[in-house]
């Protein structure tokens, strides 16, 4: 049985529910796994409310679902989310041939008003530019959480290897987290520059039919993929990896009796005190073979700002800076970076959307708008006055 059907068979029902198999199957095989695995937590999270306050998940009532979102943002879920969960009510009830709740007047109404009371402004991921907050991406020097910074603070063990790769891949290209994982080492062709490459994305989250896109690494890029694949011995497959570190501590040698001087009966009460051997400490790594989980990129790229602000690459921060940016650092900082530094070298919209593979025009805007802000009139003005 596909996993939505199944899910919908376990959801609190008022009537028996038909389940169209084939139909479901159908929708599951045009469905991104992300997408399902999405579906089916919020649909999950919804029939456990409905048990909780005893209401019917299937069919719900225009009541039962708009007083869900009425709780849902009262437990501070944002506007964005609630258009999701309401969107996953109603594809349930298309999928069983029900009718469709979220259609009714009350549901939109009491939607529109928590809009109307929270906004709908998104929380903005914190861009990673190349050389950080700065104004003119070709002149002005570095400052900030910067992407040229953390590459260069990245040194030669495994972790790193891998780290400064990803990094460089994630800015160069503005791949989403998933599309990120999803990169192997056959993606990646020759460019008419000898030194770059370019990396073939099959499928993202705009190209759900897999016309595929193709994406520029850069010098940089290349060699920084070229030392992490030596390294980690890795000729085919997912390029970035999980790596294991093992760390043993150092042991002293221990005085004692020779070992064949000592009956067993001795050596097993003084099995701590006989001859060993010093051990020096060592640190040992294992390259796993799966690729990395999409949920895993936003904490290594905090992990590598970490470390790079401990070495003393981001000498312009303190600590209590370094603590208020790191919460804003996700996955898509590269790609809001990336967007940035863009508009910021004077690329127009229709370069960037191509750059990035945006389908609309709201989410590259969206991202530019404090640039633009600054960019603009006034901000010229303001300028010139200074």
């Amino acid at each position: 049985m596909p996993e939505i059907a199944w899910t919908a068979t376990q959801m609190r029902a008022g009537a028996r529910i038909v389940i169209n198999e084939a139909l479901i199957a159908a929708f599951q095989a045009a469905s991104s796994p992300h997408s399902i695995r999405a579906l089916k937590n919020d649909l999950e999270a919804f029939d456990a409310w409905c048990r909780r306050t005893n209401r019917i998940a299937l069919p719900a009532s225009p009541e039962i679902v708009a007083d869900y979102l009425d709780s849902r943002a009262g437990q501070g879920a944002k506007p964005a989310s609630l258009g999701r969960y309401k969107a996953s009510i109603a594809k349930i009830h298309q999928l069983l041939d029900l009718k469709d709740p979220t259609q009714a007047e009350l549901v939109k109404l009491r939607l529109r008003a928590i809009r109307r009371e929270k906004g709908t402004a998104q929380a903005q991921a914190r861009p990673l530019r190349f050389k950080g907050p700065v104004r003119d991406v070709e002149r002005d020097k570095r400052r900030g959480i910067n992407v040229a910074a953390l590459l260069e603070a990245c040194d030669g063990d495994l972790p790193d290897l891998r780290d400064r790769a990803l990094l460089s891949v994630a800015y160069d290209t503005g791949l989403r987290a998933s599309e990120l994982t999803a990169v192997a080492v056959e993606h990646i062709v020759e460019a008419l520059d000898p030194d770059a490459r370019l990396l073939k994305i099959h499928r993202s989250k705009g190209d759900q039919e897999g016309e595929g896109a193709t994406a520029f690494l850069s010098p940089r890029s290349v060699k920084a993929i070229a030392a992490w694949t030596e390294a980690a011995d890795i000729a085919s497959g997912p390029l970035f990896r999980r790596v294991q570190v093992r760390r043993y501590k150092a042991r002293a040698a221990v005085k004692g009796r020779r070992i064949d001087s000592i009956s067993s009966r001795e050596r097993w009460d003084l099995r701590k005190t006989l001859s060993k051997p010093a051990v020096p400490a060592r640190v040992e790594h294992d390259v796993g073979s799966a690729a990395l989980h999409p949920g895993s990129i936003g904490p290594i790229f905090r992990s590598i700002i970490q470390r790079a602000f401990d070495r003393g690459a981001l000498g312009d921060l303190t600590a209590e800076d370094l603590a208020r940016l790191l919460k804003g650092i996700s996955a898509h900082s590269t790609r809001v970076g990336l967007n940035q530094d863009l508009f910021a070298a004077g690329e127009d919209l229709a370069g960037i959307m191509d750059a990035l593979r945006w389908k609309s025009p709201r989410m590259p805007l969206a991202y530019n708008r404090n640039l633009a802000a600054e960019a603009g009139a006034v901000g010229r003005l303001m300028r010139r006055l200074e």
